[in-house]
């Protein structure tokens, strides 16, 4: 209904037809919006991911702090003082600094207070006052951090400098309790987190891009990508902006000024792009037994023969008992034992050219293949050439 109300747009106010200029112009009109429609039903069509999700700004990165502190006020849940040593210690230097001197050669027995690490992720463009989260983890061998209370700690980067400060109520998300040999416990009760527990007290500049431009780099490495991420951003934003400078980074030119490079960034990050198909890949977990395949995944012509060997072995208990009124002979518990090899019947599938990873699960499903079993499958069949996937096991 919009084109043909663009079309039939023939006439002036005055009643005129328009002018040559003005027909070119609202033809011009029309062409872009039978692009952008025709644009905007193949992007349904298709799985469209925004380009924030795809890439990330070169120079934008979080960075990882790093604390040992104390954690007190736990219920008798703390570290054994005789086997951690360092908590001792630890709580002798931090009262000496608050005025408190003990007695030489004194021994403290405690069972309130467990030695942590204290871990955070500082993100980018973080000013000085702003909070973080923190993980806080029992470094000895303390039963509980549940109801503690971590003590100011200071939280240093890879190179040495404080640039936050620890301190705060320890939150846990289980439960435990025990006695007389007995114990239950849900959830895991030696690590905990702080909301909010870090200040930030030193700034990390960060710059976005280097002069002129400004690098994007993939989470993947794949020239396909590179090439459409520039394409759609010099379709969009402006021609020759963009520029694919390998199979992860591309260089974008932007505006020098802060403000305006801000939001030049800002239209950029919502541009969608629909991906390229992803190179085959099988991932095989040898300890899990988990086998996940992508969508272009395809065997050769090849025949796969599938059975089970099962080698049974029971033993049940005898009892061995002297005969009726015998003087002699005592009762006897013997163990007898039975093997048995069983052999499941074998199944062979016949697999065409170029089957897809539906018919493959399908067929493999078909002779009563397990995950167990696949991981000996797929690597069979990797070896003899016909799997045309990278199998990579973890």
């Amino acid at each position: 209904m919009t084109i043909v109300t663009v079309v039939n747009a023939g006439k002036n106010d005055s009643g005129n037809l328009m002018s040559r200029a003005d027909k070119f112009k609202a033809t011009g009109w029309f062409l872009v919006l039978i692009v952008a429609l025709a644009f905007g039903l193949q992007a349904r069509s298709a799985h469209a991911d925004r380009l924030k999700e795809m890439t990330r700004v070169q120079g934008v990165r979080d960075n990882q702090l790093i604390g040992y502190g104390l954690v007190v006020g736990l219920d008798g849940s703390g570290d054994q003082t005789t086997q951690t040593p360092f908590t001792t210690q630890s709580l002798q230097s931090m009262l000496s600094q608050l005025g408190v001197q003990l007695p030489p050669g004194t021994s403290l027995q405690l069972k309130n207070v467990a030695a942590v690490m204290v871990t955070a992720t500082m993100p980018a463009f973080i000013r000085s006052g702003q909070t973080i989260d923190l993980t806080v983890s029992s470094l000895g061998n303390a039963k509980s951090l549940r109801g503690g209370t971590l003590l100011m700690t200071p939280l240093k980067g890879v190179d040495g400098q404080v640039y936050a400060i620890a301190q705060g109520n320890v939150l846990v998300s289980g439960a435990g309790a025990a006695a007389n040999g007995s114990k239950v416990q849900i959830n895991h009760l030696a690590v905990g987190r702080v909301p909010g527990g870090a200040t930030i007290e030193r700034e990390v500049a960060t710059t976005l891009g280097r002069g002129e431009y400004i690098y994007l780099e993939s989470n993947t490495t794949d020239f396909n990508t590179s090439r459409l991420i520039a394409q759609v951003i010099n379709a969009f934003v402006g021609p020759e902006l963009a520029s694919a400078v390998d199979g992860r980074v591309v260089r974008v030119r932007a505006p020098l000024e802060q403000d305006k490079r801000v939001e030049f960034l800002a239209r950029l990050e919502n541009l969608e792009i629909v991906p390229p198909r992803s190179a085959a890949k099988v991932i095989v977990n040898a300890r899990t037994g988990s086998v996940v395949m992508n969508q272009t995944v395809t065997v050769e012509p090849c025949a796969v023969a599938h059975g089970n060997l099962s080698v049974i072995i029971s033993t049940e208990p005898v009892i061995s008992q002297p005969n009726a009124l015998s003087l002699r002979g005592d009762t006897v518990q013997a163990q007898r034992s039975s093997i048995e090899i069983r052999e499941d019947k074998g199944g062979l599938v016949t697999m065409p050219a170029g089957v897809s990873l539906a018919e493959v699960v399908k067929a493999l499903n078909a002779i009563g293949a397990t995950p167990q079993d696949l991981l000996a499958i797929l690597q069979a069949m990797k070896s003899a050439g016909v799997l045309r996937a990278e199998l990579e096991i973890i």
